[in-house]
């Protein structure tokens, strides 16, 4: 594994890093990956539990990198959106207010060729395929391999990890999440606030057919969406308060089962735990700027958002598409890949995008997050408002699949 004299480091092979680095070296660039955790801990059902919901333009990204074979099997189709206003103590409650949405991807076959809203997809298996396309292209991985400082110097970034090894390239991607290292040593500061909320997260099998049909409830709490899985599961992103999540983390799996059923109710008959609980903290995060010198910033580096509309993995592969078009085509150019002159065609690319998107969804939590009689009836009437325009309809959805506004090539299905 030759990793002297890389284009690029690559702080951070998670999803998003990993696609960039495939993205870079489909470009003629040479990128380095270096990771805190070896790929097949990745791998592991017990690492992650999460599900994603990619959008159907992201897909289109690992489609032009040549991964949409081997992601295939695990990916199911949302054919339906189906959003709902609900009251405590549940879901199921026959009290729910007939408020909802629904959104079909039929409405929009003309301009998406066919492609359904979006995929599901299990985190794991994203990242066992990324992994097997990172050591087939050859793409060396530093694994496992904590950064420990970074300093950006005019002739380029230089990278020293804890073991000693010090790595320097043009340019630096930091890529390792909310806590990046790179982030701090480039001395930028991030903005953001904690919902007070946790994220319940596990996979449940059906009793009985989903139908690709993904349901977000908006209870008192929080969201609490049914996301249709292949083999006919699903993933459960159920959002409570912290010290309830904490309860549900811990509870036996039969006072589970019980708070689950109350939840879920009984459209898709029993649904019965197919794997651990995991829970995750929901907090807002934006990084004041995505570049400084020598630095781009990547992924939940850059931006931590709520999951409430599925789109923070999203947001991550849409920068990995922007980034990787503006360092390709500046090094056929024969630009310096870390000049600020390059780095700002990235950073005036998303920042508009991200932060306009980071508002709205923030902006979802608190209407949605609460059982104010007013606030309930203003977001229903919304919602039916919506839901009787097919102009408004579908804005959202093509919002929601990536497919608005200034696409990169690579998430308009073209090979950079």
């Amino acid at each position: 594994m030759d990793i002297t004299d890389p284009d690029v480091i690559i702080a951070g092979a998670g999803m998003a890093g990993a696609t960039l680095a495939l993205a870079l070296a489909q470009g003629g660039l040479k990128p380095l990956l270096v990771d805190p955790a070896p790929f097949e801990t990745q791998l592991a059902p017990t690492f992650d539990g999460r599900a994603s919901a990619i959008a159907y333009a992201a897909f289109r990204q690992w489609r032009a990198l040549g991964l949409a074979d081997a992601l295939a099997p695990h990916a199911q189709r949302i054919e339906q959106i189906l959003v709902t206003d609900g009251r405590a103590p549940g879901a199921a409650t026959p009290a729910a207010l007939p408020f909802h949405l629904r959104f079909d991807s039929a409405e929009i076959a003309d301009r998406s060729d066919g492609e359904p809203l979006g995929y599901l997809l299990e985190n794991r298996q994203i990242r066992a395929v990324l992994s097997q396309a990172v050591i087939e292209a050859g793409i060396p991985v530093l694994a496992p391999a904590r950064v420990a400082t970074a300093a950006f110097e005019k002739g380029g970034a230089v990278v020293t990890l804890e073991d000693g090894r010090v790595i320097t390239a043009p340019l630096a991607i930091g890529a390792e999440g909310r806590g990046s290292v790179l982030r701090k040593a480039a001395g930028i500061g991030a903005l953001g606030w904690d919902y007070r909320q946790t994220g319940v997260v596990a996979t449940v099998r059906l009793e009985r057919p989903h139908e690709g049909v993904a349901h977000e409830y908006f209870l008192p709490s929080g969201p609490f969406a049914i996301l249709p899985l292949t083999d006919n599961r699903a993933s459960l992103v159920w959002t409570e308060s912290t010290a309830r999540g904490a309860a549900l983390k811990s509870a036996r799996p039969e006072v589970f089962h019980a708070h689950l059923m109350r939840r879920f109710g009984a459209f898709l008959g029993d649904a019965r735990l197919d794997g651990p609980v995991f829970s995750y903290p929901l907090s807002l995060q934006l990084a004041e700027r995505f570049t400084a010198p020598r630095l781009a910033l990547l992924g939940d580096a850059a931006h931590g958002v709520h999951p409430i509309a599925g789109q923070g993995l999203n947001l991550g592969l849409k920068g990995a598409a922007a980034l990787a078009e503006v360092l390709v085509d500046a090094a056929r150019l024969g630009e310096d890949l870390g000049s600020e002159v390059v780095l700002e065609r990235y950073g005036r690319w998303r920042r508009f995008d991200t932060a306009l998107l980071s508002a709205g969804m923030d902006a979802f939590v608190h209407l949605f997050s609460n059982d104010n009689p007013v606030l309930r009836l203003a977001r229903g009437a919304g919602m039916s408002a919506v839901n009787r325009i097919p102009v408004a309809r579908r804005m959202f959805m093509q919002q929601a699949g990536g497919a608005f506004g200034d696409l990169p090539r690579l998430l308009r299905g073209e090979a950079l």
